[in-house]
């Protein structure tokens, strides 16, 4: 699995919505310029986060970003698979499923599955919260 820049800044994206909630919509301008990331870059991203409805924006002078539900409400997995490809570890599993000629006779294959279900179970366990609060993590 490798998660592009891409899914990273969509993580960072979502992270300064739940981490402002009080403050409504949120303009573009004010998170790339919270999170050091180019607008345009910002653009492709938050248009992907909202087609998967997992923001919403309003136009105008008060216009911007917010999350529709809160933090705990979001997983890790579900928004690295709204920007990235593939989360698969190898590149003939793909959602899931198998796409490789040499399926029948893999003997790796079944390793190559059940990685990718616990990376997925793992990153569906995460949330925006957890990645807010750090407790998950407070023993390491």
């Amino acid at each position: 699995m490798n998660v592009t820049s891409k899914g990273r800044y969509a993580l960072r994206v979502m992270l300064d919505l739940a981490q402002h909630p009080d403050e409504g919509y949120i303009s573009l301008k004010t998170i790339a310029e919270r999170q050091n990331i180019s607008m345009k870059y910002l653009e492709s991203i938050v248009g992907e986060l909202k087609k998967a409805g997992l923001v919403e924006s309003t136009r105008g002078k008060e216009g911007g970003y917010c999350l529709p539900r809160t933090s705990e409400d979001y997983s890790v997995g579900e928004i690295l698979r709204c920007l990235e490809d593939n989360l698969a570890p190898v590149s003939c599993i793909k959602a899931g499923g198998v796409d490789c000629a040499h399926a029948g006779e893999c003997m790796t294959l079944p390793m190559w599955m059940e990685l990718d279900e616990l990376t997925n179970t793992y990153l569906d366990r995460v949330t925006l919260q957890d990645l807010i609060t750090g407790e998950k993590w407070k023993e390491y």
